[in-house]
């Protein structure tokens, strides 16, 4: 298996040495460099060109939402996962608008985090459990949007995207819809396409936008 090369952003010494230690016995994940705020992740992603970056927000000289927009936007294939205190940030939504693939708490379970960090760097996109419910609210501001039909898209397809919205693998979402894994990839392929969505989280903003999925009350 081919290395998974890792930067770390986070000015918290020991968050960093956590994560670096526990890579360091996983055979698949390879820290390349660490930042110690967003502006020296940025320069650092450029330079290195990681796999994946796995970013803080509240960092001093640049935060990680703007180092998030600044590293997705630049050349290459690096991709973002925020990791960071859920309970302590209001910026779930922007740090995805700005371009994150994922977005992770600190006190998940750490085999949880290592497989977000996989999930990312193998081009998929991944929500924490219980983050999906806060981007909603943040979005939407506690009221849901106008429904919309949504043009360009098959009725299978719409079914799929608002499954995606609701936080549903692809697996669970074969299995509401009795259909098989490999079809559900497909469906996820053509919306990813046709609605010009970088990954599975601008899916799940899109199914907000359109009003396929409602806040929770």
């Amino acid at each position: 298996m081919s290395h998974i090369r890792v930067l770390l952003a986070d000015d918290q010494p020991l968050i960093r040495s956590g994560l670096r230690v526990l890579m360091a016995d996983t055979p698949d994940l390879e820290v390349v460099g660490e930042a110690t705020n967003g502006a020296e992740a940025v320069r650092l992603a450029a330079a290195l060109a990681p796999d994946v970056v796995v970013m803080d927000i509240r960092m001093p000289e640049m935060d990680g939402i703007e180092a998030t927009r600044r590293v997705a936007s630049g050349p290459g294939a690096t991709r973002v996962l925020i990791l960071t205190t859920f309970d302590e940030d209001d910026h779930v939504y922007g740090a995805l608008r700005a371009g994150a693939s994922g977005f992770a708490v600190k006190d998940m379970a750490l085999d949880d985090i290592l497989a977000a960090v996989r999930v990312v760097a193998a081009g998929d996109a991944l929500i924490a459990p219980g983050v999906t419910r806060r981007l909603i609210a943040d979005f939407v501001g506690g009221a849901a949007p106008a429904p919309k039909r949504c043009t360009g898209i098959t009725g299978r397809e719409q079914e799929v995207l608002t499954l995606v919205g609701r936080g549903r693998s692809n697996s669970e979402i074969a299995q509401d819809l009795f259909i098989t894994v490999a079809t559900t990839k497909s469906h996820v392929a053509r919306l990813l396409t046709k609605l010009d969505a970088r990954d599975r989280v601008q899916l799940v903003i899109k199914a907000y936008e359109m009003g396929l999925v409602t806040p929770p009350q």
